[in-house]
């Protein structure tokens, strides 16, 4: 199996691409969605957050709040690594974990980070999606209540749109529509079975 990291990022659309490779029927693998799955109340993880942290990043039912625990990892760059460090290693095995099962020619594994966590080993083709400073900002806006300052301090955190194109075998832009994203999709779909097909191992 061909292994894809989508990356890319706040704002850039990498979650609507990964929705439209999911409707190709590739596995897609979000790496988000597991770290939250990893601190929901009880989970180890959880715990040595909480530890890291202090109950004042919980909320009413004691669940940690990512509103909270983002105000202070965005702020102060000794705490985002403490964070880090709990979170990346545990993401990475599950991946790797969630990969295994996967039957397609090949997968997407959705990882923001991935540069950031040096998570590139995991793919065999790096995918990254871009877009304007502006078109990001107004995007997240649209859908979250973080002001333009709070987005910017997110995007700092980040690498920069150079920096993930050294890495990139493969770029979206997403400036235009869905039909343009769509197609770009569409392509790299079947530039992607093509490529499985290739370093597929010959039957016994």
């Amino acid at each position: 199996m061909l292994h894809i990291a989508l990356t890319g990022g706040i704002g850039s659309g990498k979650s609507t691409v990964a929705s439209m490779f999911g409707q190709h029927g590739a596995p897609v693998i979000d790496a988000d969605e597991i770290a939250r799955d990893l601190v929901r109340r009880d989970e180890p993880a959880y715990h040595e957050t909480v530890r890291a942290f202090g109950t004042g990043i919980l909320d009413t039912n004691r669940e940690i709040d990512r509103q909270r625990l983002g105000e202070r990892i965005f702020s102060d760059a000794s705490e985002r690594r403490i964070l880090e460090g709990i979170i990346h290693p545990r993401v990475r095995q599950e991946i790797i974990a969630r990969t295994t099962l996967a039957s397609f020619p090949y997968c997407i594994i959705v990882v923001p980070l991935l540069l950031e966590a040096n998570m590139q080993d995991l793919a065999d083709r790096i995918l990254v999606i871009e877009c304007s400073e502006q078109l990001q900002i107004a995007r997240v806006r649209t859908r979250s209540s973080l002001s333009e300052e709070r987005i910017r301090r997110i995007m700092a955190t980040q690498a920069s749109s150079a920096e993930r194109r050294l890495m990139a075998d493969d770029v979206i832009v997403n400036d235009t529509d869905l039909a343009d994203l769509q197609r770009q999709v569409d392509r790299l779909h079947g530039q992607y079975l093509a490529l499985a097909a290739l370093t597929r191992p010959p039957s016994a």
